[in-house]
């Protein structure tokens, strides 16, 4: 699956071209238009934390494509995994995933960092590309070794899971969230990429409901 991007940073949509029978996993609410003879196979998500419906985009003979716009505004980011190192996503920022790659529910880092708790990131690995969906403009973080960064989760679109992360309270006395990150600050030490968008779905929303 190759990824070709427009309309970034502010209305960002992504086009997926598909090889003759590639498939593709993207957010079905997220589709503006596919070439003509693309198969869709819309499924429920199997997350109960998950709202929406996925679908498996696949491409006939002669090769396709997939239009894809999320819901807020902001730019569309592609990452390509080596099928080496994985990342660590923020819970509804992806839009779409080669079926070459996979979301890794019990990956050993999310119980160092969430304990038994299900955390506001999940873990996707293999080979291929990926795509995001930020809110607001992305910003990338390029950690040296033995370099730190201190970022507000709300704030948070990805990291790699080569650099080192902690999960700690902002004060002791507020009230904290593992499932939201509500009340809580990431530490990352390098080596590594941090990506972050520069507005939260959460308050940009709220914005809009106050219009």
């Amino acid at each position: 699956m190759q990824v070709r991007t427009r309309h970034t940073p502010a209305f960002g949509v992504a086009r997926l071209l598909l090889a003759p029978g590639e498939a593709a996993l993207a957010d079905f609410g997220a589709m503006i238009a596919t070439s003509f003879g693309v198969v869709i196979d819309v499924r429920a998500r199997t997350s109960s934390r998950s709202k929406g419906r996925d679908a498996v985009f696949t491409a006939p003979v002669e090769g396709g494509w997939v239009d894809l716009a999320p819901a807020l505004p902001g730019e569309v980011y592609t990452l390509e995994l080596d099928g080496v190192s994985g990342w660590c996503v923020a819970r509804g920022s992806r839009l779409a995933l080669a079926s070459t790659i996979r979301t890794d529910a019990s990956w050993a880092g999310f119980h160092q960092l969430f304990g038994a708790e299900h955390g506001f990131v999940e873990h996707i690995s293999g080979q291929g590309a990926m795509v995001l969906a930020g809110c607001g403009a992305v910003d990338v973080i390029n950690l040296e070794q033995n370099e730190f960064v201190t970022v507000d989760p709300r704030y948070l679109l990805a990291y790699a899971d080569t650099v080192q992360c902690r999960l700690r309270a902002v004060s002791q006395s507020g009230h904290q969230s593992v499932r939201t990150g509500e009340g809580l600050l990431l530490d990352f030490a390098g080596p590594g990429k941090v990506l972050t968008h520069t507005r939260t779905p959460a308050e940009l929303a709220a914005a809009l409901h106050r219009v």
